[in-house]
């Protein structure tokens, strides 16, 4: 009994130590970890033991119990400068049905969405279009607190956002890996359709690897049903779309909200609906949590997406393009051009190839090809298979940071371009103004051209512009490179207005 006892007192005191040494380890190294490590350090301090139902069977409800807690309100308010006449007037009808009623015919206008905590620390995911251009985020928890929250970043080009609130030791939802997540299996959809906070609903994955074409899309609600249930935003030829299709319910109000397993394991961000009313018709659709994870973890380590890139441009093969271009095979990804020096030309891939396979996995699709390179960084390196001549070869492609041309090809013509569309003139910062303003350098406006970007957005003479696409700005030749190397035709202007106040302005340019 004695040496029962001893060996029980030797496992207490070493499962302590080893409890305490973890838990300094976590606080010394917190800063640095990505979210997937502060996942696994929450989960192994606050192990869920398994919910059962009145029934006796571990079903919805563990999952339901497990995520429910960690899907938050989002009520984000919009002030009437952002925009007037008729751009209010699309923000309202794009944003209407998703978000629910308009709360204020006139002045500053209110909608609302979803998000999920993914970080004890307060971070939360939610769609870009959640919080675009909003003035005011407020985030409602479960368990009834109202936090304020600031936008960390946004990657429009797969419709996720990072917010963060002032808080700790939040509930976090638990991520799963999309990848394994079959059609046909059960999940659930979890949100605030029309303000109805907390909402469950069930369904299966109806399909994978979904390219619906509605990020950047502006055609009209008639001729795409996907028009209204999705910020169309800025168009973009770098949109990655690869949505897990589900029959779960999911309404206005259901975007940014979780889309789980019934291991209460998050595989996925609602995103749209296809819809012809706005309201559910059984086609909903989200963003997989693997590529998510790649773009928030960016957004918070560096404030933006690194992207990489294979540097080539395809047609999706289907019968009627095989036989277009005479084709024995109607299934891949046919090369049309490369990119000069980017990772598919040097790695041996030619115009004319066609891409059938990614990792060993068959590509049907372009999503299939895309949501692959999006879960990957610049440097890293993809096997591609295509097939030539009849014969499959196979390719390791480094991915590249751009696929756009060498910016010298380019930067004369596009810098003066660019320059001329911002419509003022400057001058660099003296010491009395960055005293006065507290910056350590930038450019001050000293003209504003009516009609032009300054202008329309109102950056009046005066205002000191610090970073441009975050590069830091102390000369014209600051400005000029930085404007040339644009992504998706987008500026990104900060600086600090006349009386001391900074702004954050993103301009569309092409």
């Amino acid at each position: 009994m004695k040496k029962f006892g001893l060996t029980l007192l030797t496992a207490f005191i070493g499962g302590a130590m080893a409890l305490g040494t973890y838990k300094v380890i976590e606080n010394k190294y917190a800063d640095n970890m990505t979210f997937q490590e502060k996942q696994k350090v929450y989960f192994t301090s606050n192990p869920s033991a398994p919910i059962v139902s009145s029934a006796g069977e571990v079903g919805f409800v563990q999952a339901a119990a497990a995520v429910t807690p960690a899907v938050v309100y989002i009520r984000v308010t919009y002030s009437d400068k952002g925009g007037s006449g008729d751009d209010q007037n699309q923000l309202q009808q794009l944003f209407g049905n998703m978000f629910g009623q308009q709360q204020r015919p006139q002045g500053a206008q209110e909608a609302s969405g979803s998000g999920v905590i993914i970080s004890p620390d307060g971070y939360i995911v939610t769609n870009n279009h959640v919080v675009d251009n909003a003035d005011k985020i407020t985030v409602n928890t479960n368990d009834h607190r109202t936090f304020q929250a600031k936008v960390i970043g946004t990657d429009p080009n797969t419709d996720l956002a990072l917010i963060k609130v002032d808080a700790s030791n939040l509930p976090i939802v638990k991520f799963g890996n999309s990848d394994d997540a079959k059609v046909g299996e059960w999940v659930l959809a979890v949100g605030n359709p029309f303000n109805l906070t907390s909402t469950v609903t069930a369904g299966i994955v109806s399909a994978k690897g979904r390219n619906i074409g509605i990020i950047g899309n502006e055609d009209n609600q008639d001729e795409n049903p996907f028009g209204r249930t999705r910020n169309q935003g800025q168009r973009t030829n770098k949109a990655i779309e690869s949505f897990i299709q589900t029959d779960a319910a999911i309404n206005p109000g259901n975007s940014g909200g979780a889309l789980v397993n019934t291991k209460g394991e998050l595989i996925g961000i609602n995103s749209a609906i296809a819809s012809h009313t706005g309201s559910y018709e059984g086609y909903g659709f989200a963003i997989p949590i693997n590529l998510a994870k790649k773009v928030l973890n960016d957004i918070e380590r560096f404030g933006a997406v690194k992207r990489g890139f294979v540097g080539v441009s395809f047609r999706e093969l289907n019968p009627d393009v095989a036989q277009e271009l005479k084709l024995n095979t109607n299934t891949g990804l046919y090369v049309n051009t490369l990119v000069p020096g980017g990772g598919a030309e040097q790695a041996g891939i030619r115009a004319g190839d066609i891409i059938e396979k990614v990792e060993g996995s068959p590509v049907y699709e372009s999503s299939d090809l895309q949501e692959r390179v999006g879960e990957l960084q610049p440097g890293d390196k993809i096997h591609l298979t295509v097939l030539r001549d009849g014969n499959e070869k196979d390719f390791t492609v480094t991915l590249k940071a751009d696929a756009a041309p060498p910016a010298a090809t380019v930067a004369s013509k596009s810098s003066a371009e660019l320059f001329n569309k911002l419509g003022a003139s400057f001058t660099p910062i003296g010491k009395e103004q960055k005293t006065r303003l507290h910056v350590n350098s930038g450019l001050v406006v000293t003209q504003v051209r009516p009609g032009r970007l300054f202008d329309e957005t109102e950056i009046p003479v005066g205002s000191v512009i610090t970073s441009i696409n975050r590069h830091p700005i102390t000369s014209i030749a600051d400005m000029d490179n930085a404007i040339t190397n644009t992504r998706n035709g987008l500026l990104v202007i900060s600086g600090v207005y006349p009386d001391g106040t900074s702004f954050n302005n993103t301009f569309q340019v092409q």
